[in-house]
């Protein structure tokens, strides 16, 4: 194959790198991005979960190529201009340490691309295996009508049940007033618009009444503590998304103690808490939180009937009024 010079091009538009290549497939420009980017040092858990499948969906996204499995065409080769964009972003994800889709601005989602940034967290919740079920045993989706998404951040959980649950209606809830503009944007991308409604709240502080067949709650869950010790990749995302008290308990405790007066008398909480589920299963022993498990990884995902929430509202209010700074 010929040598070709690629005059590589910074995204500022400064000349960054001049070096002689040849032309590569598409296959081969999977491997080399994969090898330099587990070089690097990265911490891949933002839509991957390693450096390979990460450089796929780099060099398809360059591509414009489906992510969705429905691409066969390895052998193609790569063009000068595909192949300057291909190195400037892999140059880009490994020397800014922050998620391929904050660099890219889509991340997916239970196979649904969404617009991100940094005013939202990069989807990767285990609630798409729940969505892609249809939340069965706890919802009856031809029965079912109204659901709510609490800390919807980039909209996906809510837009996602709307999509693949077309009968539903789908109230979702933020604090942050930019995340809930870019859920609405994606709503529109995905033609539900009409079946969401947007709600900023601090958790159920501002929600008006009403009564939900299922409550789905994707809350912060980071310890204080611990947020510094985490990749570079998870401080790049808002913090008003991650952290939550000394424990990362404090949304979760709140949302135990309200969700029952929000939910239909055969109503459930599915919520994740992700690391801290030993932490809650230490400080409410007595709860008979079922945790579930997932297919295709995921974990501290918990699920709860109104009944149960109500049994458990003393314990609930013991845990947090030994916390003053939680109202």
């Amino acid at each position: 194959m010929p040598a070709r010079l690629y005059l590589l091009i910074g995204p500022v538009g400064t000349e960054q790198v001049v070096g002689v290549s040849k032309e590569l497939t598409i296959a081969e420009w999977i491997d080399r991005v994969g090898e330099r980017l587990a070089g690097a040092g990265l911490h891949f858990g933002h839509g991957t979960d390693n450096a390979l499948d990460e450089a796929a969906w780099l060099v398809l996204h360059v591509l414009e190529q489906p992510l969705d499995g429905r691409f066969d065409g390895w052998d193609l080769m790569v063009d000068g201009q595909d192949a300057i964009a291909i190195e400037n972003l892999a140059r880009l994800r490994c020397s800014s340490g922050k998620p391929l889709a904050y660099l890219t601005g889509t991340a997916y989602f239970a196979g649904l691309p969404f617009e991100v940034n940094e005013s939202v967290l990069v989807p990767r919740s285990p609630f798409a295996e729940l969505i892609l079920e249809g939340f069965r045993p706890w919802l009856d989706p031809a029965k079912a009508e109204r659901v709510l998404d609490m800390c919807t951040g980039s909209g996906c959980i809510a837009i996602a049940t709307a999509v693949h649950l077309p009968r539903l209606q789908v109230d979702a809830v933020d604090i942050s007033r930019e995340a809930l503009q870019i859920a609405a944007r994606n709503a529109v991308r995905h033609g539900v618009a009409d079946r969401l409604e947007w709600i900023e709240s601090d958790l159920f502080q501002s929600l008006p009444e009403c009564r939900y067949d299922l409550i789905m709650a994707n809350p912060p869950y980071v310890p204080e503590q611990a947020l510094e010790r985490l990749p570079g990749e998870y401080r790049s995302e808002p913090g008003l998304g991650l952290v939550s008290g000394a424990d990362g308990l404090d949304a979760a405790l709140k949302i135990l103690r309200d969700a029952n007066r929000f939910l239909a008398p055969e109503g459930a909480l599915i919520c994740e808490v992700g690391e801290s589920e030993d932490r809650l299963q230490h400080l409410l022993p007595d709860v008979p939180f079922l945790w579930l498990e997932f297919e295709h990884g995921g974990s501290g995902v918990f699920v709860l009937t109104r009944q149960q929430l109500k049994e458990a509202g003393p314990a609930v209010a013991a845990a947090l009024g030994n916390r003053k700074h939680v109202t």
